[in-house]
């Protein structure tokens, strides 16, 4: 596949129902893509403001990886869509295992991990009463370590588990199809089968400090997944077990694999 990467208003792609474009360098494609409508994405040759789910938590966008923004159409009641978070990262680990990274998993509750090292992370965003712009930062063949020596041991790359000859647009079409199925099975109702895959792919049990929104201070306990509303079930000896919106919880750390 063939893109030119332009400064400014660069030509659309037609990807199946995907139109498709590449810019050269923006601070956030989530920004640029704040206005743009449904089934409209854009990446970055490089960002310089990416950003992660945390405020204040920058995310390294060198060149080589894939900074996507894609718009989803979201209709009705907001709460219809509570779970297209959890559901976009399935799409990208579904996306990566296709290409040939059979343990990438989602960590709680949206980075995509490998080995104990962060490869992806997600992040979706509402502009719109009627759109998602979710957002997609995938280390493909970029080092960020080198742009933040802190992050050497902590992330990794597809192109370290991947042998052949792809290219950044092919892995983002790769991404734009699969989070086109997950919008597909959320408006179809079928968010179950996703939280049976995403909680098959955590692997059983893991224990994880968890600080929720009251002010009290971090909380271990024991990480059972997420149910079928996409809540994370959480057993603490405080509070046995019980289901949380992510809206309730401010950090949350694996501390076992």
């Amino acid at each position: 596949m063939n893109t030119t990467a332009l400064p400014a208003k660069p030509a659309l792609l037609a990807l199946g129902v995907w139109q498709y474009s590449v810019l050269e360098t923006v601070d956030s494609t989530n920004a640029h893509a704040a206005l743009l409508p449904p089934w409209v994405a854009v990446r970055a040759q490089t960002q310089t403001a990416g950003r992660g789910r945390a405020p204040g938590r920058a995310w390294v966008s060198d060149r080589g990886g894939l900074w996507l923004s894609a718009v989803l159409p979201c209709p009705g009641p907001r709460s219809r869509w509570e779970t297209l978070p959890l559901a976009a990262g399935w799409a990208v680990v579904k996306a990566v295992r296709e290409r040939g990274v059979p343990g990438a998993r989602l960590r709680w509750p949206n980075d995509v991990m490998v080995e104990g090292a962060k490869l992806a992370g997600v992040l979706v965003e509402r502009h719109s009463p009627e759109t998602a712009v979710v957002g997609v930062g995938l280390n493909i063949f970029n080092r960020p370590e080198q742009t933040d020596a802190d992050l050497a041991g902590q992330c990794t790359t597809l192109s370290h588990f991947v042998g052949g000859q792809f290219s950044v647009d092919q892995i983002a079409l790769e991404v734009l199809r699969a989070l086109q199925v997950a919008h597909g099975m959320l408006v179809a109702g079928r968010f179950a089968e996703i939280a049976d895959e995403l909680n098959s792919a955590w692997g059983g049990l893991r224990h994880v400090e968890v600080t929720f929104n009251r002010g009290e201070r971090p909380t271990i306990g024991v990480f059972h997944g997420v149910d079928q509303h996409g809540r994370l079930r959480l057993t603490t000896n405080a509070h046995g077990l019980h289901a949380y919106e992510a809206t309730q919880i401010e950090l949350f750390r694996e501390l076992s694999t």
